[in-house]
């Protein structure tokens, strides 16, 4: 059988069997390697080589949750808090309830949206902004779950269909790629083609926050260990923590690093007097702390990677589809987004996917005769398909890392399973519509 397929089940498989991600990455690299016969000393190798080139983002990731924590100090996220919670209020009425939850819910949407265009800072804004809401999420007795999948939503769609921020990156590839296969499209058309698998993924959306997670759960009251809580704050202190913010996102977008970008967001914090020189040491490894889980999972999901890759049976792959799909369009455009599906799902990055599946899929949607708007629909879905969904995709890890701090959410039963269901099911029906009638 297919490497790529065997690795990306066994993977699958043992996260759901609640094995640590990390170990079920490393074991299915293993069984990917082995299957399509490189050996296990050069999936090793290759393995550990991989390794390396993810690990500026999961430093990129420590220094978030350093930033995190030294906002913390200023007492930003409790005055969050409190204005949060004077809009949901103490007193039991369902009405004013249901109302606070609708504008929560607006709000972490908006925030996620706005963090893809904007203002790109991806998931930057995830350990600042949704540990300390915890508490209001648990006073409206709110299910997480719904609110993994509305910050997922918001990772994705945009970049999916707007022009915009990281839109304008991943619409980029794509044309670029496309170009290169042998098909110039103009980028001023990928929205037009992405409208309609992007409708599915707003009626995905719908669905997991109307009907599938409209039910309260409840939820402990547990103290953040790292987070402070009832933290004192002050005009003076929130002002800093503002000027903080907006000197990471000035270096974030100059220099295209969070990590320096982060570290502008400290260097002005401690500066302010927000915490002192001999509380940096213990403040900020805290921080790290908090996000060395999405750090490990992607430096482990680039060594995959690079082990599906040197099989050489992601090619395979897509070839092997080619060839049973003959002359048939409806089942060509089916076949095209499962691959995309299995490759994402295990890569973890739509935007590492589309060079890796265009230079197959072009060719293929030449000769079955699929229109520009057409190939775009496909090929744009097919990236876009598992980046939700996927154990190893930071539009997964990111809402877990700010949900599960404290314990009660689960990453893969509570954000990547709604989030697979609820917009990688719809993404493939849109995205054969789109295929079809484009």
């Amino acid at each position: 059988m297919n490497a790529v397929i065997m690795a990306v089940l066994a993977m699958l498989v043992l996260s759901l069997l609640r094995v640590n991600v990390v170990f079920s990455l490393i074991i299915a690299a293993l069984i990917g390697g082995i299957t399509g016969g490189i050996g296990f000393s050069k999936t090793v190798e290759v393995f550990t080589s991989g390794i390396g080139d993810s690990a500026s983002v999961a430093l990129s990731y420590a220094m978030l949750g350093a930033f995190a924590i030294a906002i913390s100090k200023t007492g930003l996220p409790e005055a969050v808090v409190q204005f949060a919670l004077k809009i949901v209020g103490r007193e039991s009425d369902s009405k004013r309830k249901a109302l606070s939850k609708v504008l929560i819910i607006l709000i972490v949407l908006i925030m996620s949206c706005f963090s893809q265009n904007v203002i790109p800072i991806h998931i930057a804004f995830i350990p600042i902004l949704i540990p300390p809401l915890l508490k209001v999420f648990n006073e409206l007795q709110l299910d997480r779950r719904l609110v993994a999948s509305v910050i997922t939503f918001g990772l994705v769609t945009p970049y999916m269909f707007l022009p915009a921020g990281y839109g304008i990156i991943y619409h980029e590839i794509l044309s670029t790629n496309m170009r290169e296969a042998g098909m110039t499209i103009n980028p001023a058309d990928i929205p037009t083609a992405m409208a309609i698998p992007a409708l599915g993924m707003v009626i995905g959306l719908l669905a997991a926050v109307l009907i599938a997670y409209r039910k309260p759960r409840i939820y402990k009251n547990v103290e953040l260990g790292q987070i402070e809580e009832n933290q004192e704050y002050s005009k003076k202190g929130i002002a800093f923590a503002l000027v903080s913010v907006l000197a990471s996102l000035i270096v974030q977008l100059q220099f295209d690093s969070m990590i320096f970008g982060a570290v502008a967001g400290i260097i002005v914090l401690y500066m302010s007097g927000s915490f002192k020189w001999s509380e940096a040491d213990n403040l900020l490894t805290n921080g790290m702390r908090m996000m060395a889980f999405m750090g490990f999972v992607m430096l482990s999901a680039a060594g995959f990677a690079s082990v599906l890759e040197e099989t050489g049976d992601i090619t395979a792959l897509v070839e092997s589809s080619a060839d049973l799909i003959g002359s048939n369009q409806s089942l060509g455009a089916l076949a095209m987004l499962i691959v995309g599906l299995l490759v994402t799902m295990g890569i973890g990055s739509s935007f590492s996917t589309i060079p890796i599946i265009t230079a197959i899929f072009v060719p293929l949607c030449i000769q079955l005769g699929f229109s520009p708007l057409a190939t775009v629909a496909i090929i744009g879905t097919a990236g876009a398909l598992g980046d939700a969904g996927s154990p190893v995709s930071d539009s997964t890890l990111g809402p877990t890392s700010g949900l599960n701090m404290d314990e009660q959410h689960d990453h893969i039963w509570d954000t990547c399973v709604p989030t697979f269901i609820f917009y990688n099911i719809p993404l493939i029906i849109f995205g054969w519509i789109a295929a079809l009638v484009l």
